[in-house]
């Protein structure tokens, strides 16, 4: 028989709390996944739908925002291997609106930049383990790999960063201002 879903259900109100308790954490971590805001909302709110569909599932009730955070990375990594197109022909030329950007640093924008050049696979580890500051086995577990996976794949990651040649160019005039490029 199927589940019957009712209007108000006894967990309710525990999960609108937790939603209104992680809801910008979550959209940070979707964020720095995607690199898109529009993108990260969506993929905050799958992830949550998920959730809320097996709610009165789970009993530790302590391990919910990791549950959450593997249906954010495993939903995020099926949107990324469907790879839809994004761009349709069309005789009209939408306006384009312009994003304020004055709320961020040179520093965050650098960095943003340099984490979205890297694989979605490194991204996902990169952004666990220093964004959301948790530990390899806790980033292990998210993406389902072996604890040896997530330290060889963040080695790799920041290896990248280190050599990332616009990174590079962008740091030494932010660290470096009388410097020319």
């Amino acid at each position: 028989m199927p589940r019957q879903f009712s209007a108000v259900g006894v967990g309710d109100a525990d999960f609108r709390e937790y939603v209104n308790s992680r809801g910008r954490a979550l959209l940070r971590t979707a964020y720095l996944l995607t690199g898109n805001l529009a993108d990260a909302e969506d993929l905050v709110q799958s992830a949550l739908a998920k959730t809320y569909q097996a709610w009165d599932r789970i009993e530790d009730r302590a391990a919910i925002d990791g549950y959450v955070r593997r249906a954010l990375v495993n939903t995020h990594i099926s949107w990324w291997r469907r790879r839809k197109v994004d761009e349709y022909p069309t005789d009209e030329i939408p306006d384009l609106p312009v994003a304020d950007t004055s709320g961020d640093s040179e520093l965050r924008d650098m960095l943003k930049r340099a984490i979205d050049r890297l694989p979605q696979r490194m991204r996902a580890a990169v952004v666990l383990r220093f964004f959301e500051d948790m530990t390899e086995a806790e980033v292990a577990e998210v993406l389902g790999v072996s604890q040896g996976t997530v330290k060889s794949t963040v080695s790799r990651a920041v290896a990248k960063l280190r050599a990332d040649r616009d990174l590079l160019a962008e740091s030494t005039a932010i660290y470096a201002p009388d410097r020319v490029r």
